[in-house]
């Protein structure tokens, strides 16, 4: 069965197809939640909202947790690029933009930190009719999560 569009309709989905970054989407609300929720990544509850690599390095920290290291090898901040942040002042200026090619998406967060701004590429992955989290990548930072060592 074929979903009815309507001009509304047709105009969000032409947003999309466009080239250039978009302000609101499902895959920028997949994001949004992380930072409605910080440690929200860290949480077995919420591995569903991943897929590899991200998805592999999350249960491999989780595992490193579960053997007794309490710390793991991920930092607990990673949706606020690895910085010191006031979550009133991240709510405030959290700006995020996405770009949808097909079945993946990007989504920029960009926010203030105490010692500037931080800018992070959200690399997603439509499965089914969800928008996952397939790495995270600073853009103001030296990290990609995909590429932490966790072993």
């Amino acid at each position: 069965m074929k979903p009815r569009t309507s001009v509304c309709g047709m105009s969000a989905t032409l947003l999309f197809v466009l080239p250039g970054w978009a302000v609101a989407g499902e895959a920028t609300d997949a994001v949004k939640a992380f930072y409605d929720r910080p440690g929200l990544e860290l949480e077995a509850s919420a591995r569903d909202r991943f897929v590899d690599p991200a998805r592999k390095v999350l249960e491999l920290d989780a595992a490193i947790r579960a053997g007794g290291e309490p710390e793991g090898c991920l930092d607990r901040a990673l949706p606020f690029d690895d910085r010191d942040y006031d979550p009133a002042v991240v709510t405030k200026t959290l700006k995020l933009a996405e770009v949808i090619n097909g079945d993946d998406a990007k989504v920029v967060a960009t926010f203030k930190v105490s010692d500037g701004v931080a800018r992070l590429e959200w690399k997603m992955k439509r499965i089914g009719d969800e928008w996952k989290v397939a790495d995270i990548v600073s853009m103001t930072g030296d990290w990609a999560l995909s590429q932490f060592n966790c072993e």
